[in-house]
C-alpha cells in the first residue's frame, strides 16, 4: 500500500492557515479514500457550505461517501473526475473559495492540465493550496528523485492571476504554498464602467 504521507501533516492547522472559514466551499483534488482534508473541511465550513471530494479512484469516492454518510459530513459531495483535465469535473467555474492540491503535483503526467483545472475552479479572489514533499530524505513518502523542489513548484504555478502569498510548512516532511487567484479581466472593466466619479 502506497503510504501516501497525508497523516504527517496537520489539516486544521493547514487549513486554518489558509484561511478557510465557515460557509466556504473547497474543492479537494485528487483527495484519495481517507479524505484526510475532505473532513476537517467539511467541520471547517459548516452546514452553509461545501467541499467537493475529487478524484479518478471510484473506490476512494466510495470510501468517501461511506465516511461522509457515517459521519453525517452532508455538505462532502463526491466527483468522479480525472484532475488532469480541464472541464472533466463538474463543478462550476470560478466556484471555489479554496483548492487543495496536496501530495499531487509531482505524481501528475499532466501538471499544466492540472494547475489549469485547479485555476478554472477558483473564483476571483480564491485561493489555491499547493502541498508537496520536501525534497529531503524521510523515513516515508516517495524517493528523493521524485520530490519536486519548491522553485520548480512555483513554475508550474507561475501565472499573471496568481498571486503567492505565502510559502510555509505543513508539518516536518511537506511545504505548503498558498497563492491567491485576482479579479478577473472582464471583471475589472465592469468595475471601471461603474466608478462612481465617472457619474
Amino acid at each position: 500500500m502506497r503510504h501516501s504521507g497525508n497523516e504527517l501533516i496537520n489539516p486544521f492547522k493547514t487549513l486554518e492557515y489558509a484561511g478557510l472559514r465557515p460557509a466556504m466551499t473547497v474543492a479537494d483534488l485528487g483527495c484519495g479514500a481517507l479524505g484526510h482534508f475532505v473532513f476537517p473541511a467539511a467541520q471547517m465550513v459548516g452546514g452553509d457550505g461545501r467541499v467537493y471530494a475529487v478524484d479518478i479512484d471510484k473506490s476512494a469516492l466510495k470510501a468517501i461517501e461511506r465516511s461522509a454518510r457515517y459521519d453525517q459530513y452532508w455538505n462532502v459531495i463526491p466527483v468522479w473526475s480525472d484532475i488532469e483535465v480541464v472541464r472533466a469535473a463538474r463543478i462550476p467555474d470560478h466556484s471555489v473559495d479554496l483548492v487543495i492540491v496536496a501530495n499531487n503535483l509531482y505524481l501528475s503526467q499532466n501538471r499544466a492540465g492540472l494547475v489549469s483545472e485547479s485555476m478554472r475552479l477558483t473564483k476571483p479572489g480564491g485561493k489555491i493550496l499547493v502541498i508537496e514533499w520536501k525534497p529531503i530524505k524521510t523515513t516515508v513518502g516517495p524517493p528523493i528523485e521524485n520530490r519536486m523542489a519548491p522553485a520548480e513548484a512555483k513554475r508550474y504555478f507561475a501565472d499573471p492571476e496568481l498571486t503567492l502569498q505565502s510559502a510555509y510548512d505543513a508539518g516536518d516532511s511537506h511545504y505548503a504554498l498558498l497563492y491567491r487567484k485576482g479579479i478577473l479581466p472582464e471583471e475589472t472593466e465592469v468595475l471601471s464602467h461603474h466608478n462612481p466619479s465617472d457619474s
